[in-house]
């Protein structure tokens, strides 16, 4: 009987499991508790609206920006404007802010700290080899086409009308003209902006004109070779783009000025291809015109050194035409110059 009694507890206890047996997965259900209450306080209490500012970085600066951009375009209704109204047409002493030549070579003292305007299309052909970075910033600032009419350059276009024509020489005092000039001076004082009207100046009277308005990457990027023949230092890839440059303008003058010298040109290394097997130079036919040379340059980069060297040598000779080597960022050219030049440093 006892046996019996214990049988059945013992079985009756394996179905009933005690808590201790029980699993719970306590964090679960708490977890299940939370989202269920963060759902609930959700949908009962809607999210209120911000009606801060946004102050993000980005957002302010696009904000000042359109501001900007705005002010700029209502000053240059502004300015557009006041030039209908020719009673505001008022500079230092009472004169008049613009002058009213018509180009480079009608200027005169009197037109010093006046302003000219010019039309950028005719800028851009004119001096097709770039606009220098401080007269475009001139035109930002002031908003027009316009440029300061300086002393300074007033003198440098002078100092080359005698050089062509010495008998202007008799109206100065004691004053000698200079074939080579070095234009110096503070930063930002104007001296590329003279440079570039000199340039513009003498292209409208004729003049055959080399210039170079990037003068520094003749000294910096690119390649460099030391030639064992000269012991200089060639830059094949700047001379090819002095020689694209000078044809920009030039083209129908060169065309028509023959090449007086017909010794062959030598030939150096050629810009990432070492030097040319089989030959060392580059023969000069009789019936060559300068366009000619400056294309032999451009088609062989093994010549395009030798040719702006042999092109500087040309100009020297040519006497139907003024000529003019024009240089920025440069402070000395380091060959013969017998002919007139201008470099900035």
């Amino acid at each position: 009987m006892l046996r019996s009694i214990l049988r059945s507890a013992a079985t009756a206890a394996k179905y009933h499991p005690t808590t201790g047996d029980i699993r719970i997965p306590a964090a679960i259900s708490a977890s299940s508790k939370l989202s269920s209450s963060r759902t609930f306080a959700t949908s009962t209490h809607p999210k209120k609206p911000n009606f801060r500012p946004d102050i993000k970085h980005e957002n302010a600066a696009a904000g000042a920006k359109a501001a900007e951009t705005l002010n700029k375009d209502l000053r240059a209704r502004a300015l557009k404007e006041d030039e209908k109204d020719k009673s505001l047409d008022i500079g230092p002493d009472g004169r008049p802010l613009f002058t009213s030549a018509t180009s480079i070579s009608e200027l005169t003292k009197k037109d010093t700290c006046t302003y000219m305007k010019f039309r950028r299309e005719e800028l851009e052909r004119v001096l097709p080899e770039g606009l220098p970075v401080g007269m475009l910033k001139e035109f930002g600032d002031s908003m027009r086409d316009a440029l300061l009419i300086r002393q300074s350059f007033l003198d440098l276009r002078d100092n080359f009308r005698m050089v062509v024509d010495p008998t202007l020489q008799s109206n100065t005092k004691g004053l000698k003209a200079r074939k080579q000039v070095v234009l110096d001076g503070p930063v930002s004082s104007g001296k590329s902006i003279a440079l570039a009207m000199l340039v513009h100046w003498a292209r409208d009277e004729g003049w055959l004109v080399l210039y170079v308005p990037k003068g520094r990457e003749w000294t910096h990027g690119g390649f460099f070779y030391k030639n064992p023949k000269t012991g200089l230092w060639d830059t094949p890839v700047q001379a090819a783009n002095v020689l694209q440059d000078f044809l920009k303008y030039n083209k129908d003058h060169l065309q028509k000025i023959p090449c007086k010298i017909f010794e062959p040109i030598p030939l150096g290394e050629g810009a990432g291809v070492g030097w040319m097997k089989g030959a060392d130079v580059v023969q000069i036919p009789l019936d060559y015109t300068l366009l000619d040379l400056v294309q032999v340059g451009l088609n062989s980069t093994h010549a395009a050194v030798g040719v702006v060297v042999r092109l500087r040598e040309e100009l020297s000779l040519v006497k139907d035409m003024p000529v003019l080597i024009a240089v920025d960022q440069v402070r000395k050219i380091h060959f013969a110059v017998t002919l007139p030049l201008v470099s900035i440093p």
